[in-house]
């Protein structure tokens, strides 16, 4: 395996292998798995409640607000762990620091937005 293509031999056989396997697993649960349909079983199952009505329903725009700001409070945590991590060591302190609130400006900017335009209102 020298030369320029040897690396990439070895990858693609790597991946043909890993192809392979999983492969196989799929062939060998599709020929020793039972099959025994019902009509039960072929309804469509969703969170344990029977399907009733048509399968589509308008949803309004404000979970998804709130999903969006769920996720912004998300990204403002997993930024934070590592803020926490580096503020101790030395150097780092007061740049750190001062990084962190303008962040956190951000983030309050963006909540107090949100509340003056009553989004937070659960009505």
């Amino acid at each position: 395996m020298d030369g320029y293509f040897g690396s990439y031999v070895l990858v693609a056989a790597l991946f043909a292998i890993g192809v392979a396997i999983v492969a196989g697993a799929l062939t060998a649960n599709r020929l020793l798995r039972p099959t025994r349909p019902t009509p039960d079983k072929l309804t469509t199952y969703e969170c344990g409640v029977d399907p009733v009505g048509e399968g589509w329903a308008q949803s309004q725009v404000r979970y998804y607000v709130f999903t969006y700001l769920y996720v912004v409070f998300a990204v403002d945590a997993v930024f934070l762990f590592p803020w926490a991590t580096i503020f101790d060591a030395p150097g780092y302190g007061l740049t750190t620091l001062a990084e962190m609130f303008v962040f956190l400006g951000f983030i309050a900017l963006g909540i107090v937005y949100a509340w003056r335009k009553r989004v937070l209102t659960w009505t």
